[in-house]
C-alpha cells in the first residue's frame, strides 16, 4: 500500500528551505514527523500512555535525542561498535527541546510520555540540534496528546552585524552570537548561548529575530494539522479535586506559611517552620479523612504555600531571606586554597558555595569530541558535579546527571571566550558545590574566573555570573524581578534567567520561562537589574584578585612549545619511540608531538626549568644543520690517526670529522701535535665533500694563512698549454719533464718544514 504522504514547506528566505513530512514513517507512534534541512533528516516521534500509572503525581516526559553514526558515514567507536550512552551534545540538545515543551503539558497529565528524536541522515552544512525542536513540536501537532500550544526552536547567529537563523558550522564560527531561542506564537520560552561581550538590547535584538522566524515555522505546523486533519484530544483522568479541602488548608495555613514568608530566614530555619505548620494542619483532620483524601491536603498545603510567599514579594517586596528584590546575597572568596593544585578558589554567595579547581596539560589531556556530527577536541572544558550532601540530602550516587551537564556547559560558555587562543596549555575546570541553595551555576562561574587567575592562565577579562527570577500575578498584572534568586524562588518562580559577562558585555545566557506570555519589558527589566548585579558580584572578584597571576604556580607544569621540520619528527621519537621516552625519562617532562602541516609541533610540559632545557638542547642537536661558510664552536671528543672527531657546541651529539688535512696550514704529522682531547676551537663548515659524500669542516681556513717562503725554489713557468701539440711522442716527452721538474721543489719543500720537536712548544690554538 502506497502511503499518503503530506509534506509542508518553511521558507527561509536566503534560498534555503526546511521540510516536515509525516505519513511515511513509523505509523504506529502516535505521532510521527521527518524534518529535513539539505539533507539533514531528523524523524521525530511521540508516544504517550492512555492512563497514568497509580501513585504517580507529575508528568513522566522522556525526551531523547541520538545522533546515529550511519547518518554521517560512519562507524560508532569502542569495542562493540555500537551507538552507547549519549553523549554530552546529545544531551545538551535533549535539554533545549524538554525545557521547552514540559511546560505545556497539563499540569494534571501523568501518563508516561516519550518524544524520541533521531538523526537518519547528516550534512555538514546544517546543525540539527536547531531542528529538533521544530520536530518534536510537529510530532505532537498530528497527535492526540493533550498539548498547550506549538513551538519551535531556532539558532541565531550574527556576522558583521546581519543575524542568521539556523547558521552552517562554518557561519557560526564567524559570529559573535550563538543562540537558540524556543518560543510559542505568542511568547519567548526559552533562551541559551554564548556571545563575545555583546549589550543587552542587542540580546533583546536577536531574541526579537528568532522569535519572527518561529513564528513562520509554527505557521508551517499549523497548515501540516489542518493537512493531515487535527485529531480530537484524547480523554484523560483529571487529578482529583474538593474545593471544600481546599478551603480548610488555606483558612488554617495561609497566614502562617505568610509570617514565616516575610521573617527572612535561613533555609533550614526556614524549611523546619514550614514543616511544622504542615503537621500541625494534617493533625486538624481526622485519619479517616487522611486515609481518604491526604494526597489532596499535602497538594494544597504545597499550593498555599506557594501563594503564600510569592504574595510577600508582590505585597512587601521582601524575600524569603529577607533581602528587597534587586539585592544580592553576602559573598565571600578565597583563591589558592588547595596547596598542590595547579589553581583553586572558593566562591561563597550566602548559602551557595562552589570550589572549583584548575588543572593544566598539554593537548594530550584535550577532550575528545567524537559524534557523528562533530570530531575535535576542546582545549579548555569545564566539569560541574553536584553532590546531595550540597543540599544535605543523602541520595544514590548514579553518575554524572543531565542537569550537571547542562550547568557545566553553561559555565563553560561563559569563560571560553575570555581564555586567549595563544594559551599553550589544556586547561580543565572542576567545580564540586558544596553548598546549594540557588544559582549554583552561577557560583561555579565566579569561582572559575577566580580559580583561573590563581592559576596563570592569562584571562583577557574576568566574567561572573547572576541568576535571575520572577513573580507574576495574571489577575492584577503585578510582577517583580528577583537578583540571584533562591532554591525556592527558582521553585516557586515562573522564571530562572541565568546571565553571565564581564563588565564589558554579556558572555553566555540560559533563560527558561515557567509562564505564558512573557512581556519583552519584563525581559529588558530583567537584564537591566542583572547587568547591575553582575557588575556588583564581579567587584567582589576583582578585590580579591584583580589580574592573572604573572606566572604559573612553582609546582604547576610549565610549557614550552617549538616547531621542528617534518623530517626531523622521526629522529626525535627515534626507532620505538626510544629517543622520546629515554629523554622524557632521564628530564622528568612530558612531550607531545602534533604534525601539522608537514611541520613538528613539539610541546613539552615539566615543573623542571632544567629538565625543560635539556629537551630543548636536544632538539637543537637534532635539528641542528649547519650552514656553509658559517663557523662553529666545536670540542674534541674523539682522536685518530687520520683526523680528530669533533662535537658542535651548540649542537651536542652532532659529530663531524676534522680530517687532519684541515689542521693547520703546516704539514702535520700526529694529530696530537695540533690538538687534544677536550680542546675546545672554531672551525668552518665547507659542506659536504663530493669525493667522500661526508661532511667537511676546517680548523686552518680560521687561521692566518702562513707567508710564502722566497726562498723556496719556484717552479718555472710552463706558458700556455699548446692544445694542437703534434704526435704523442711529443706529449709523453713533455710529461716527463714536467714530472722531472715537479718533483725536486717538493723534496725540498719536505726538508725545509720546520721539525715536530719545534711544533711541539708551539702554543696550541683554542
Amino acid at each position: 500500500m502506497i502511503p499518503n504522504v503530506t509534506k509542508e514547506i518553511i521558507d527561509l528566505g536566503d534560498g534555503r528551505s526546511i521540510s516536515i513530512e509525516t505519513g511515511k514513517l513509523a505509523k504506529q507512534a502516535d505521532g510521527a514527523v521527518v524534518v529535513r534541512m539539505g539533507d539533514a533528516m531528523l524523524l521525530a516521534t511521540v508516544v504517550s500512555a492512555r492512563t497514568a500509572s497509580p501513585g504517580i503525581d507529575f508528568l513522566p516526559l522522556t525526551l531523547d535525542y541520538r545522533e546515529k553514526f550511519a547518518a554521517a558515514g560512519r562507524f560508532p567507536g569502542g569495542f562493540f561498535k555500537r551507538e552507547a550512552r549519549p553523549s554530552d551534545g546529545e544531551v545538551l540538545t535533549m535539554r533545549l527541546v524538554d525545557r521547552v515543551l514540559r511546560p505545556l503539558f497539563p499540569k494534571d497529565y501523568h501518563a508516561e510520555t516519550q518524544v524520541m528524536i533521531q538523526l537518519m541522515s547528516h550534512d555538514d552544512s546544517v546543525m540539527p540540534d536547531a531542528l529538533a525542536g521544530l520536530a518534536a513540536s510537529a510530532a505532537l501537532a498530528i497527535s492526540d496528546i493533550p498539548f498547550a500550544t506549538l513551538i519551535s526552536e531556532v539558532r541565531v547567529a550574527r556576522i558583521n552585524g546581519e543575524f542568521i537563523v539556523n547558521p552552517s558550522k562554518a557561519q557560526l564560527e564567524q559570529s559573535d552570537i550563538d543562540m537558540m531561542i524556543g518560543a510559542s506564537m505568542d511568547s519567548i520560552a526559552m533562551v541559551e548561548g554564548e556571545m563575545k561581550e555583546i549589550s543587552e538590547l542587542e540580546m533583546i535584538e536577536a531574541i526579537k529575530f528568532a522569535h519572527e522566524a518561529i513564528k513562520v515555522q509554527i505557521a508551517a505546523q499549523e497548515r501540516l494539522q489542518a493537512a493531515v486533519g487535527k485529531k480530537q484530544v484524547r480523554t484523560y483522568d483529571e487529578e482529583r479535586k474538593d474545593e471544600a479541602i481546599l478551603a480548610k488548608v488555606k483558612e488554617l495555613s495561609y497566614d502562617k506559611y505568610f509570617n514565616i514568608a516575610k521573617e527572612g530566614s535561613a533555609k533550614h530555619e526556614r524549611t523546619e517552620k514550614f514543616a511544622a505548620v504542615k503537621e500541625e494542619v494534617k493533625a486538624l483532620f481526622t485519619e479517616e479523612e487522611l486515609l481518604e483524601n491526604g494526597d489532596l491536603v499535602s497538594k494544597y498545603l504545597s499550593k498555599v504555600n506557594k501563594e503564600a510567599v510569592r504574595n510577600v514579594i508582590l505585597d512587601l517586596g521582601l524575600r524569603l531571606d529577607g533581602r528587597k528584590t534587586n539585592e544580592i546575597r553576602p559573598i565571600w572568596c578565597e583563591v589558592d586554597y588547595l596547596p598542590s593544585v595547579h589553581g583553586s578558589s572558593l566562591f561563597t554567595r550566602g548559602e551557595t558555595q562552589a570550589l572549583a579547581t584548575v588543572t593544566l596539560g598539554t593537548s594530550r589531556e584535550a577532550n575528545i569530541i567524537d559524534r557523528p556530527t562533530e570530531q575535535g577536541e576542546e582545549r579548555f572544558y569545564l566539569h560541574y558535579n553536584f553532590p546531595p550532601f550540597s543540599t544535605g540530602e543523602a541520595k544514590p550516587l548514579r553518575g554524572t546527571s543531565r542537569r550537571e551537564v547542562g550547568h557545566g556547559n553553561l559555565a563553560q560558555r561563559a569563560l571560553k571566550n575570555m581564555i586567549p587562543a595563544e594559551t599553550p596549555y589544556t586547561v580543565r575546570i572542576v567545580s564540586e558545590v558544596l553548598e546549594s541553595n540557588g544559582s549554583s551555576s552561577m557560583a561555579t562561574v565566579c569561582a572559575g574566573t577566580l580559580a583561573l587567575m590563581d592559576a596563570g592562565i592569562q584571562m583577557t577579562k574576568p566574567v561572573s555570573g547572576i541568576a535571575m527570577g520572577l513573580i507574576s500575578d495574571d489577575a492584577t498584572g503585578r510582577w517583580a524581578v528577583l537578583s540571584d534568586i533562591l532554591g525556592d524562588e527558582d521553585h516557586l518562580g515562573d522564571m530562572d534567567f541565568k546571565v553571565t559577562g564581564t563588565a564589558d558585555g554579556i558572555t553566555a545566557c540560559q533563560m527558561d520561562i515557567k509562564i505564558e506570555g512573557l512581556k519583552y519589558e519584563i525581559m529588558e527589566k530583567a537584564l537591566e537589574q542583572a547587568r547591575d548585579g553582575r557588575l556588583h558580584i564581579l567587584e567582589k572578584l576583582v578585590e580579591v584578585i584583580d589580574k592573572p597571576r604573572a606566572e604559573v604556580k612553582r609546582h604547576a607544569p610549565k610549557i614550552i612549545k617549538v616547531t621542528i621540520p617534518g623530517n626531523f619528527i622521526g629522529a626525535l621519537i627515534g626507532p620505538g619511540g626510544k629517543v622520546i621516552q629515554e629523554l622524557q625519562k632521564s628530564t622528568g617532562t612530558t612531550i607531545v608531538i602534533n604534525e601539522v602541516d608537514e611541520q613538528g609541533e613539539v610541546e613539552i610540559l615539566g615543573t623542571s626549568p632544567e629538565g625543560i632545557q635539556a629537551v630543548l638542547n636536544k632538539i637543537d642537536s637534532i635539528i641542528f644543520k649547519p650552514q656553509v661558510g658559517e663557523s662553529y664552536s666545536v670540542k674534541v671528543i674523539k682522536m685518530l690517526d687520520f683526523g680528530a672527531v669533533v662535537e658542535y657546541i651548540t649542537a651536542p651529539g652532532n659529530e663531524v670529522l676534522l680530517h687532519v688535512s684541515e689542521l693547520a696550514w703546516e704539514r702535520t704529522e700526529n694529530v696530537s701535535d695540533v690538538v687534544n682531547m677536550g680542546d675546545i676551537f672554531d672551525v668552518k663548515y665547507i659542506g659536504i665533500d663530493p669525493k667522500t659524500r661526508k661532511e667537511k669542516v676546517s680548523r686552518k681556513a680560521l687561521l692566518p694563512r702562513p707567508p710564502r717562503d722566497e726562498n723556496a725554489p719556484q717552479r718555472e713557468d710552463r706558458g700556455p698549454r699548446d692544445n694542437n701539440r703534434g704526435d704523442r711522442d711529443n706529449r709523453n716527452s713533455g710529461r716527463d719533464d714536467r714530472n722531472s721538474r715537479d718533483r725536486a721543489p717538493r723534496e725540498e719543500r719536505r726538508n725545509d718544514a720546520p721539525s715536530n720537536e719545534n711544533k711541539g712548544d708551539e702554543p696550541k690554538e683554542s
